[in-house]
Order: C-alpha cells, then structure tokens, then sequence
C-alpha cells in the first residue's frame, strides 16, 4: 500500500496543499512549526480517525474554518482509491471511498499506516491508557469489525456507570438491581471480544517486539511484553508487572470461552465496590500491556535510549504483523521526527529496520539527521507551503547509483 498524493484543504496551517509521494522513502524537511508532522497526522487520521497529538477533532481544522478536508489517493494491490475524510467543527463528520459516502468508521479499512513519533515515548513510560489505545488501533487495522466493537463496548460501559452512579445516590441493594444483570451481559459479551483480540495480538507481537528491540538497540535485553487483565485477575506487584509462575513463563493465553466467565464472575466480585465507587472497575478499560527488559518493568527501569528502542520495537512489530496479514500490502511508515532522537548507530539500524517497505514517510528538521538513503525523494516545506518536491534522481538501467 502506497500514498500517490495528499490534498488538504483547511487543515491545521494548511489553507490548502497538494503532495504527490514517491514509493520508496519520502522525506519532509522543515524548520519546526512549519507544517511538516501536520502532513503526516492527517494521513494518520486516515488511517484511525484520530490524531496522535491531540484528542479532539476541532484542533485539526484551520482557525476561524469550519472544516478540514483530507484527500489522499492511495495505491492498493495494484488498485487506485481516493479517500476522503471532511472534519467538521460542529456537525458529524463525513467521509466517502471513490466519491460514495461511507459511514466514517469504516475508513481504516481502506488504509493502514503505522505512525512513529516522539508522543510514543509515553507508550513505555506513560499511563495503561496509553498502552490500551496502542493494541486497540492496531485491532482495527488488522480488523476493521474491531471499530464497531470497541465503540459499542464503550457505549455501553458509559450507561452502566451511569445506572451505578444512579443506584449509589438512591442507595439500592446489589441484590435489587436487576436492571444492571442486563448491562452486564453486553459488556461481557464485548468485552470478551476485546480480550480475546487483544491476547490473539499480543501473541503475535511478541516475537517480533523482541527481535525488533535487538535489531534498533544492537544488544538482546529480553524485550518482552504480557497482556495483564483485570477479569483474570493476575496477581500483580507494586509495579503493575504480573507475578511470575515458578517456571517463569508468560501468563496462559486464553480464549473467550474461558474469558467470559472469568468476566462474569470477576463483576459479581466486584459488584459492592463498584456500587460504592459508581464506577465499572472490571473489563479491558482497566487492563494493560506490561512491557519488560531483562524481566524488569521497563516503565521503572529503563533507560531514556531504551526505552526510545521499545517504543520503536512496538511500533515496527505492529508493521511486521500487518505486513503478515493484510491483502493490500505493506502498511505506510511513518517516522515523524524521529531521528533527531537517536544516536548514529541506531540511526542507520532503524534505517535498515524499513528499508524494504513500500513506502516510508520521513519528518526532520534537520536533513544531516537521516541517514542518506532515505532521502532519495525531499520535500521541503515553509509556513504551511510546499516550496519544493524533489523527484528522485533516474538511473539508467543497468547503472548503479552513485
């Protein structure tokens, strides 16, 4: 999967813009503030409908416009597609494949791109919240049903708090409150979707976070990682890291015939807190993603340059299980102002860690950042403008580059 071009209309600095992108690496150059990580969010935004810098969609339209137009022409298994998303400031959304409508959510089926950026730093030192939205965008990408699920799921966890926060007020016995039995089964039933996706995914990271974590860092520290959930109550440290078995071995994967009672008889526990607190303090909102180096918490333990190398040992390992099952090929690499945060050696390791994907887009300020060979094709951009686009150089057949 490749961008062909990229037309905005009103979006951040943007009063307009047209990009057209080569296959192969891409790379945007520019002073900061100038626009160039605006480029990239709103092909990330195709792609999750959402930004990776700011939670509401209103920051994403130009001051003073009412809407924001990302236009983007996408090559797909030898297929062209035009993808269309208008973000409006005070009304639903819109969003259309080849100029029909479709409904918005159902975007990222169309496209799927993996996004790096120094935001995800926090998914090794920051708050479950963070590590949660990681494993659920990349649910959708594998599986767009997942869209739909994870809505619904929240959904339905706002009403239940709701009718605890209700049952707190007029103080109503656990045993009275039949109408919650109902809520119940809709959040075990989607909640157990969730689960079981999420440990289905995990699985499939973790082989690859490891040998991604040794390939960017040069060294082998046991990068490893576990899906640490509420309903099947493992017993955690201080730390937040599940407690080993004796034999040390990650915890069990489990499907969702055995997930949905463990959920349904982890909220019966619950239940006098949860009346208490007016809260749902069972399900995959309360679960995390442990990440570890040399059986550490890495979030405790690691150091600044390691845990810049999870983070881009997560991200290239969710590369690597899309390029694995996805029919359109290869997802879209986005490394938004990346390398001025590593040293040389894990510069060019990065550099060779992408250097076979279809398409890389690259953000910098500083070009002598990015290794040479991915700046065969420049942008280079100024105030919300693009002032010049260097075609890559042609190279006669049978020639080798200079």
């Amino acid at each position: 999967m490749r961008v062909l071009h990229l037309s905005l209309t009103d979006f951040r600095n943007y009063e307009s813009a047209e990009v057209s992108f080569a296959r192969g690496p891409n790379l945007f150059v520019g002073r900061n503030g100038q626009g160039k990580t605006n480029l990239v969010e709103s092909l990330g935004y195709l792609a999750t409908l959402s930004s990776h810098r700011v939670s509401s969609d209103s920051a994403l339209i130009r001051q003073g416009r009412d809407a924001a137009i990302v236009r983007a022409r996408l090559e797909s298994a030898d297929r062209e597609l035009l993808a269309e998303v208008q973000i409006n400031r005070s009304s639903p959304n819109r969003a259309q494949i080849n100029r029909g409508a479709i409904k918005p959510r159902e975007l990222p089926r169309y496209f799927s791109s993996i996004l790096f950026a120094p935001e995800d730093l926090a998914l090794v030192r920051g708050e479950p919240s963070g590590r949660r939205r990681f494993l659920d965008e990349l649910l959708v990408a594998r599986s767009p049903r997942f869209t739909g699920v994870l809505s619904d799921y929240e959904r339905v966890l706002r009403q239940r708090n709701t009718l605890l926060k209700s049952a707190r007020a007029s103080r109503v016995p656990a045993d009275k409150l039949s109408t919650l039995d109902i809520w119940d089964d809709r959040l075990v039933s989607l909640g157990t979707e969730i689960i079981a996706g999420r440990d289905e995914l995990v699985t499939l990271l973790r082989p690859r976070v490891a040998a991604s974590y040794s390939s960017v860092a040069g060294d082998d520290h046991a990068a490893a990682l576990a899906l640490v959930t509420s309903v099947r109550d493992t017993p955690v440290d201080d730390d937040g890291a599940p407690v080993a078995t004796s034999s040390g071995a990650d915890p069990e994967r489990l499907t969702a015939l055995q997930i949905e009672p463990l959920f349904r008889d982890a909220l019966r526990r619950v239940r006098p807190s949860e009346l208490d607190r007016g809260v749902t303090l069972v399900g995959p909102h309360r679960d995390d993603l442990f990440l570890s180096l040399n059986g550490l918490p890495a979030r405790g333990y690691a150091s600044h340059g390691e845990s810049w190398s999870f983070a881009l040992a997560l991200k290239l390992a969710s590369a690597a299980v899309l390029r694995t099952d996805s029919v359109t090929g290869d997802p879209v690499i986005v490394l938004d102002d990346v390398f001025a945060e590593l040293d040389r050696s894990r510069r060019e390791r990065l550099a060779d860690a992408v250097a076979d994907y279809e398409q890389v887009l690259i953000t910098a300020a500083v070009e002598e950042d990015v290794p040479e060979r991915l700046a065969a094709h420049t942008v280079r951009i100024s105030k919300g403008t693009i002032v010049t686009d260097e075609e890559p150089a042609r190279v006669a057949d049978g020639e080798e580059p200079a």
